[in-house]
Order: C-alpha cells, then sequence, then structure tokens
C-alpha cells in the first residue's frame, strides 16, 4: 500500500469516528486527493466531493473565491486557499472542507512562487485558515507529497479535536 493509501484509510476511518464530513477544492492535484479517499472502500460514509477547480474562473464561478482576491493575490495564495475551503465547505455542506492549490510544475513559477509552492486551506464550523508547504521534484513529485500532506493535515486536525 502506497503512503497515500494508508493516510487514506487513516483519515477516513478518523472522521467516520468522529462523526465528520469531508469535501474538498482541488487545484494543482486535479482531483488526487478525492481519488486516494474514493479509493476506499466506505469512503462515502464521510466524503461528499471534491471540487475541482483548475482555472481561476471555476474558482470564482463554482467556489466563490472573491474576483479581487484573485487579482490582488493570485490563485496560489493564503487568501486563495482560505476562500476555496469556505466555498467547499458551503457546496457539499461538510463538516470539514480541505483546498490546495500551487504551482506542480515544470512552468509557472516565478522567484517569489516557484514550483512547489502550495497553500492549503482548512475551513470547519470555526472558520477558516490556510498554510504554505514548499515541494521539492518533478511535477508527479510535487503532486504527491501534496496529497500526502493534506491527508496528513487532516489526520493532526482531528486527532487535535480530541
Amino acid at each position: 500500500m502506497s503512503r497515500a493509501e494508508l493516510l487514506a484509510e487513516e483519515t477516513i476511518a478518523l472522521f467516520r469516528e468522529k462523526g465528520l464530513s469531508l469535501a474538498l477544492a482541488e487545484s494543482c492535484t486535479g482531483g488526487m486527493i478525492a481519488a486516494a479517499l474514493t479509493g476506499i472502500a466506505g469512503a462515502s460514509d464521510i466524503f461528499w466531493g471534491s471540487a475541482v477547480t483548475y482555472i481561476n474562473d471555476a474558482k470564482e464561478n463554482i467556489l466563490g473565491v472573491s474576483g479581487g482576491t484573485l487579482k490582488k493575490y493570485g490563485a496560489v495564495s493564503a487568501e486563495c486557499a482560505a476562500e476555496m475551503a469556505l466555498g467547499a465547505r458551503k457546496i457539499y455542506a461538510s463538516d470539514i472542507a480541505l483546498s490546495v492549490t500551487g504551482i506542480a510544475g515544470p512552468g509557472g513559477g516565478s522567484a517569489e512562487k516557484p514550483v512547489g509552492t502550495v497553500w492549503f486551506g482548512f475551513a470547519s464550523e470555526r472558520g477558516s485558515s490556510s498554510f504554505l508547504r514548499r515541494f521539492d521534484g518533478c511535477r508527479g513529485e510535487v503532486r504527491r507529497q501534496t496529497v500526502e500532506e493534506a491527508l496528513s493535515y487532516l489526520i493532526e486536525q482531528i486527532k487535535g479535536e480530541e
């Protein structure tokens, strides 16, 4: 079993144990986090869905990310990640939502936001937050590490509630 599969299994078990539901908003991973979760039997007990919003118009029109946020901070930002998570939580009516938006490469990076820059957003009834990670490697490695970090973070958050 891959690390992502093990993390997905643990995520589902923890959410099930706590009676919580989960939604996602994915950009740079293109649905890979959802695929990791739905690869586990019984995922439908806790997983409501994922909005794959790869372009800014989708982030704005589907998730409700502010056009002003996208213009001022860009899609790869703390502000966008937090708004994506809030939007996913709202459209799926889930207890928890997680979002990812980043630059997987090989192009698209800049000095300020190099390839491997990924913002994660988290939303719950307590509000939203975001955090930054920078990953090394090729496009596939950045995406794989993003999936693993997303699932690890969800596990930490749920265990932290205990």
